[in-house]
């Protein structure tokens, strides 16, 4: 199975398993909010943001080849954008925030059918193109689905 299709199919149908109150082995989101993380992160890719790069230049070529390698990101890992205590749930249901994050998933689609050659900012790994954005969303994914019991 392609990481695209993961995205598209696998994975929402992995969260649908998800109660929006679980808890994680590490961090502090619950089901819903990791979901409605998810989604944030995939919206930096659908060219609607200007996003600004987080990275110090001297560190952004390593950060992006820890990105598009496959090794995993650890459990724990600090998301220098988000906050301590999470912020609660914009979505009043699961179903809603997997809408959302396959909303997301089209969108950045439809941004790369357009702009096929277009490369966007990630605020920590720099300039990413359509098949790196996929490897790391592909990888973030399944940081949680670890995190939540979801394979």
């Amino acid at each position: 199975m392609s990481k695209l299709n993961f995205l598209k199919t696998e994975f929402p149908k992995l969260l649908q398993t998800l109660d929006a109150n679980a808890k994680g082995s590490w961090g502090v989101l619950n089901g819903i909010q990791m979901v409605e993380h998810m989604s944030y992160s995939v919206h930096f890719a659908t060219g609607q943001l200007g996003t600004k790069l987080m990275t110090s230049e001297d560190k952004v070529e390593g950060s992006k080849n820890f990105a598009m390698s496959d090794k995993e990101f650890k459990p724990n890992t600090k998301n220098t954008m988000m906050a301590e205590i999470p912020n609660p749930a914009v979505n009043l249901t699961m179903q809603e925030a997997i809408k959302e994050f396959e909303n997301e998933v089209s969108a950045f689609v439809n941004y790369f059918k357009s702009h096929p050659d277009s490369t966007l900012m990630n605020p920590f790994f720099g300039e990413l193109n359509f098949e790196e954005w996929t490897h790391l969303f592909y990888k973030h994914a399944i940081h949680h689905c670890k995190q939540f019991g979801l394979m």
